[in-house]
């Protein structure tokens, strides 16, 4: 099954109710586990990548990885999402390396710290989705700023500051018609990274009211939450009991998400909690079998451990049982579309 548009999923999640894990990847083994639970649920799956990603990777091997990855699962629907663009430029570059759907975070300035204005942001959204739509590719934009960084990417708010650049839904609103992005990141109070809140979420810091008001303006647009990783407590005591010293955090409830789902979220990032699981699995090998060099030693049970937590998400958010079920639509038949 060829890669196809992420609109194509997210209208189909829509119609039927459910969310769709977009699950961050770097290397082989990471995109094997994602690839492990969507076989196994039969579930539609967004595979997305940082800039940081890219260079770490290298655009090639990334672009074969994925090709490989749409060869060997020819009946599971694929996306491949460039996550966090900070320039046009980045995004073109994205889709030049045959990504079916961007994200231009213009949000943020380019050198992707300091927020930007409202007008910068509707300037260079509208750039990436006139080319990109050209091509029939997707485009995710975000207005409002999340806290903490991702692969360098982020204003690093303190937790005061995330609540004063929450996503103002009037301005979403005219966001969305301004620009004609396929889908739109808010701000409700949550941040990149295993630190996003130190104890657990009520609806004073995470503003679920924000998305339900959003989408009541805009029911036809599909929401994304960001900085969704739930930091489950086992996977952080596993990296403790083998040596780490992460300290205590508190993420997104996967109650609180699913909520999300009901009021027009379609696209769920996650993250920290696959590197968590990754992290304390290598750990618990050194730890308890310190002879061990071999990668493939270490490497196979942190793919395991990876696959499980995106089992779960792809569970919890509703996309399980679903890919057969999409309907496949090419570029070409998506630039149509627009």
């Amino acid at each position: 099954m060829p890669l196809i548009p992420m609109r194509v999923m997210l209208d189909h999640a829509a119609e039927n109710g459910y969310g769709v894990g977009a699950f961050n990847v770097n290397n082989m083994e990471q995109i094997q586990a994602i690839m492990m639970a969507a076989t196994e649920t039969n579930s539609p799956v967004i595979v997305q990548a940082s800039r940081g990603a890219r260079a770490f990777s290298n655009d090639n091997y990334l672009r074969h990885l994925m090709l490989a990855t749409a060869e060997l699962n020819p009946r599971i629907p694929i996306a491949m999402h460039q996550d966090h663009g900070n320039s046009p430029a980045t995004c073109f570059s994205a889709i030049d390396q045959g990504f079916t759907s961007v994200m231009m975070d213009g949000s943020l300035q380019e050198d992707g710290k300091a927020p930007s204005t409202y007008e910068y942001n509707v300037d260079v959204t509208k750039q990436v989705v006139a080319k990109a739509h050209a091509l029939g590719v997707s485009v995710e934009a975000e207005i409002g700023c999340l806290g903490g960084i991702e692969d360098g990417h982020g204003a690093g708010l303190s937790d005061d500051e995330v609540l004063e650049h929450l996503t103002d839904p009037e301005e979403a609103q005219r966001f969305a018609e301004e620009t004609g992005c396929d889908a739109l990141a808010v701000a409700i109070g949550t941040s990149h990274g295993a630190y996003k809140f130190k104890e657990k979420p009520t609806g004073d810091v995470l503003k679920m009211d924000v998305i339900e008001n959003i989408h009541s303006r805009l029911p036809n647009t599909h929401l994304v939450m960001h900085g969704s990783s739930s930091v489950p407590r086992e996977l952080v005591d596993i990296i403790n009991q083998y040596g780490g010293e992460l300290k205590e955090s508190y993420g997104v409830p996967v109650e609180a998400i699913q909520q999300g789902i009901k009021h027009g979220v379609r696209k769920i990032n996650v993250d920290t909690d696959n590197r968590l699981a990754v992290t304390g699995a290598i750990r618990k090998v050194f730890s308890e079998t310190p002879g061990k060099f071999d990668p493939r030693d270490y490497m196979k049970p942190a793919r395991i451990a990876m696959a499980e937590v995106v089992k779960a998400r792809m569970i919890s958010f509703g996309q399980a049982g679903w890919a057969d079920k999409v309907p496949i639509v090419s570029l070409e038949e998506m630039a149509k579309r627009y």
